[in-house]
């Protein structure tokens, strides 16, 4: 059976090997290209959407309970 000091220096020959190939150069072209036109889509950080749905969450609480003022206000202009 082979003990664990075989498996990390095969995982560290890996990266090694994968880090110093074309291969490296590519997914950095390929990372560069994505980011490129990424920045091109109108898009939002996770950060920022989260923000903006407990924004939206806040403002139908107010929304709610300014209806719910109206209707009373109108309520008792209606019993007058």
């Amino acid at each position: 059976m082979l003990n664990a000091k075989v498996f990390e220096d095969l995982s560290g020959k890996l990266h090694d090997a994968v880090k110093n190939s074309p291969a490296r150069d590519i997914e950095k072209n390929m990372r560069a290209l994505l980011a490129q036109g990424f920045t091109k889509l109108d898009l939002v950080t996770r950060e920022e959407f989260d923000i903006q749905t407990q924004v939206l969450a806040r403002t139908r609480e107010q929304l709610t309970v300014l209806e719910a003022r109206v209707a009373e206000l109108e309520a008792m202009r209606e019993s007058n």
